[in-house]
């Protein structure tokens, strides 16, 4: 039975046949829907790097139909990532293509190395803006939708 997941698509590097970060955001969207059946793509978001990461960032979210489950669509994402060039580099560091799945028909999924929803997903403007603009009504934690959670994220953001 196939499944709906929702994943983050980032850039802040380029990319030698892609190029600027942005060109790496749609074709790896593109690559995406090659491989899965992509649903759904939000527009692209422009935004400011946050840690240590550099560079500033391309991102948006894509709505995928898989039958993987999330250990195996995790590692599917990798091998993209891979694909584009992506390197085992330091946490948080520039990066060609940072694909990571935010949520996912099935619920809460925790092991070692997978946490859905996306554990940071609640305070990433960059992840939940994308997600709430195409997928408004799916619930995240309990009853709360991505728009919901969108609109806290920018009531906090508003205050002194």
């Amino acid at each position: 039975m196939p499944h709906l997941y929702a994943i983050a698509i980032g850039s802040n590097r380029p990319h030698g046949a892609h190029g600027r970060p942005a060109g790496v955001v749609q074709a790896a969207i593109a690559e995406l829907d090659c491989r899965f059946s992509l649903f759904e793509a939000s527009p692209l978001l422009l935004n400011p790097a946050s840690g240590g990461a550099g560079r500033d960032f391309a991102n948006a979210v894509a709505i995928l139909e898989s039958p993987l489950e999330p250990p195996a669509m995790l590692a599917a994402l990798k091998a993209v990532e891979r694909a584009f060039g992506r390197r085992p580099c330091r946490r948080w560091g520039p990066r060609v293509l940072d694909l990571d799945i935010l949520a996912w028909d099935g619920g809460r999924w925790s092991d070692r190395q997978l946490t859905i929803p996306h554990a940071a997903l609640e305070t990433r403007a960059f992840m939940l803006l994308p997600l709430s603009h195409i997928a408004p009504f799916w619930r995240l934690r309990g009853a709360l939708t991505a728009r919901q959670l969108a609109a806290r994220l920018g009531k906090r953001r508003a205050r002194p």
